[in-house]
């Protein structure tokens, strides 16, 4: 039989405050583990809470992140799967958007930071990263890319699947604009670019792709998985919070393509 690993994308709330963030995280956490989830991704940021241009945010606090790093690590160990958190880290560069990846076991596996910034970031997130790799959950290998690396730097994605992942978690974050588009049905052509760039992420390199945005009233984009020959396997009603699951067939994510690439991604 394939090995199929079953992921988990949480489609969290937009919340206020970062305290209300770690509880929704600690909750899904504990949910995915339950429903048989290998690994469980949570949106770009998430805790404390991604930093929106022009809106007041608290400054940066080392001792809340490591403490509520601590408490994920230990839901991550009493739920028996990994988890890729979406958040920042205070660098000697400045403050860093990344992700961290904790093991079954509760231990730090390692970050992956955001090496491509959106220009509108930059005065909030100075730093940005200068390295890549992969990660492994059991019989998974993986990659992970942030939000504006993976819909316009596509690179970003064939580096990993080059280097044997099978799937990319790309975390982002997203909330609706004052009189913007509302979807309601996933790959609408009066959507925006960004779904059919997942399409090509997958297709382009025979990998699969799984997409995680959070919940938030009218938000343009949602969470997805795509199959590595760039069709959809499922998503997320736009702005509805919950659990994405799915189970993925990992004989099918080749990387056939990206090897054949024959330019040097990164």
């Amino acid at each position: 039989m394939p090995p199929v690993v079953r992921i988990a994308l949480a489609n969290v709330p937009v919340v206020s405050s970062r305290e209300a963030a770690l509880a929704h995280v600690l909750d899904a956490v504990a949910e995915a583990g339950a429903r048989g989830v290998r690994v469980v991704c949570f949106p770009e940021c998430y805790v404390p809470g991604y930093r929106w241009n022009g809106v007041p945010s608290p400054p940066p606090d080392a001792s809340f992140l490591e403490s509520a790093w601590a408490r994920v690590a230990d839901a991550t160990r009493g739920a028996g799967l990994t988890t890729i958190l979406g958040t920042e880290r205070i660098t000697p560069q400045g403050l860093q958007i990344s992700a961290a990846v904790f093991d079954a076991d509760g231990t730090l596996q390692g970050w992956q930071d955001k090496g491509q910034l959106d220009p509108d970031e930059e005065a909030m997130y100075p730093a940005f990263g200068a390295s890549r790799r992969v990660f492994t959950a059991g019989p998974l290998t993986f990659g992970i890319v942030i939000c504006h690396e993976g819909w316009r730097y596509p690179e970003t994605v064939r580096w990993a699947v080059r280097r044997g992942a099978q799937v990319v978690f790309h975390p982002h974050a997203h909330v609706a604009e004052p009189g913007s588009y509302r979807p309601t049905s996933f790959l609408d052509p009066a959507n925006t670019f960004h779904e059919k760039a997942l399409l090509c992420r997958a297709a382009e390199n025979t990998c699969w792709i799984a997409s995680v945005n959070a919940a938030s009233e009218g938000s343009g984009i949602t969470s997805a998985v795509v199959r590595p020959d760039g069709t959809v396997l499922a998503w997320q009603p736009y702005g509805v919070p919950g659990l994405l699951v799915a189970d993925l067939d990992l004989s099918l994510a080749t990387g056939r393509l990206a090897a054949r690439c024959r330019t040097s991604p990164l």
